[in-house]
């Protein structure tokens, strides 16, 4: 099949979605994350990052279906907070988050329970980024601990903190440290543990000097971004702007001008002067729109040699999101996300609780 015919193929499928969305109009709602390719974002009804979207379906009592252009972890949390009378519906039930795979339940807990063998007084207080399993957020909600978003992760782990002796952040290295010494606390104070290393790859005097504990899990997005990058912007373009995602390395993050969410992003060039020059170290889709939306400034992605694309994201096709929409108006909806009640009332616990702080 030609070039020609694909897109030939497209077109057709994009009518049709446009077409059985307007028949739908009153019992669905798409929820597209900024990560989402245009050919997706387009039909979106509500855009936002993972936690946004999933307040925005929390506040929406009209549809009966939310069909959530995202992955699976974000799938999860509107369902959460959702009614129960209400279904999220995924396009693609493959359309994970790698980073969520790197810290299941059972290895979170395995890990807990490691820890306290060092010193069962310490007072250990439990921090999951908002990218993470429902039964991570549930075992954190009856651990007593708190969600975070990449927005609010310094405000949380201050929170953690004041309430115990250390935290213990998962599953993202990155914008745990980057959270950890935005608050002052010192390198040889944080300490990082390695799935499947005893006591995480420890010492137990680490352990003990330790007030962060952070999970060695990743974005592989964020990876792609170096110190490197931002130093050749800065000699090429004199006066640019850097910034980046929290998620990125400690040393990236230092390099950089600013450091924010998919959301303070967003802001950040919304506000900025006509004329200004940015380089953004973020997933690819995002800075593409963001090029596209500010014509009248000079916006590059920061990466000049990776193409820093969200590959599960990009699982949510038009060909998914139809097959998704046929599925409703034929009575047998596809890829419903549902989490069990009883990990959804502790997982409600430690999102309600990131309310509270923020």
């Amino acid at each position: 099949m030609t070039t020609s015919d694909n897109q030939n193929n497209e077109n057709i499928i994009i009518r049709e979605i446009q077409d059985r969305k307007a028949e739908l109009a009153d019992n669905i709602l798409i929820l597209c994350h900024h990560y989402q390719e245009d050919r997706i974002y387009q039909f979106a009804d509500l855009t936002g990052d993972s936690l946004k979207l999933a307040r925005q379906a929390a506040q929406a009592d009209k549809p009966e279906y939310f069909i959530f252009c995202g992955v699976h972890f974000m799938a999860e949390s509107a369902d959460i907070l959702t009614g129960a009378d209400q279904k999220v519906l995924l396009p693609d039930a493959e359309a994970g988050c790698p980073m969520a795979d790197m810290a299941t339940g059972p290895e979170v807990e395995a890990a807990w329970q490691e820890l306290l063998t060092v010193d069962n007084s310490f007072q250990v207080v439990p921090v999951t980024y908002v990218n993470s399993f429902a039964a991570v957020k549930a075992f954190v909600g009856e651990k007593g601990g708190s969600v975070c978003t990449s927005s609010n992760a310094e405000k949380v782990l201050r929170w953690a903190l004041s309430r115990g002796d250390k935290a213990f952040f998962f599953p993202d290295e990155h914008l745990g440290r980057n959270s950890a010494r935005a608050l002052g606390i010192a390198e040889d104070e944080i300490a990082v543990w390695q799935r499947d290393k005893v006591l995480g790859g420890n010492s137990e005097d680490q352990i003990r000097r330790a007030r962060v504990i952070l999970w060695n899990g990743f974005c592989s997005v964020h990876m792609e971004f170096s110190a490197a990058q931002v130093d050749y912007w800065r000699r090429k373009e004199p006066g640019i702007k850097v910034i980046v995602h929290p998620e990125c390395r400690h040393e990236v993050v230092q390099s950089a001008d600013m450091y924010g969410s998919t959301e303070g992003i967003i802001a950040a060039l919304e506000n900025s002067e006509p004329g200004s020059k940015w380089a953004v170290g973020t997933e690819v889709n995002l800075v593409k729109r963001l090029i596209k939306k500010h014509t009248d400034k000079e916006v590059h992605l920061l990466s000049r040699d990776s193409p820093c694309k969200c590959t599960t994201m990009a699982r949510i096709t038009p060909r998914a999101l139809l097959q998704t929409l046929n599925s409703i108006k034929e009575g047998h909806p596809r890829g419903q996300v549902s989490v069990a009640p009883e990990v959804a009332d502790k997982a409600r616990l430690s999102l309600n609780r990131m309310l509270d702080i923020t």
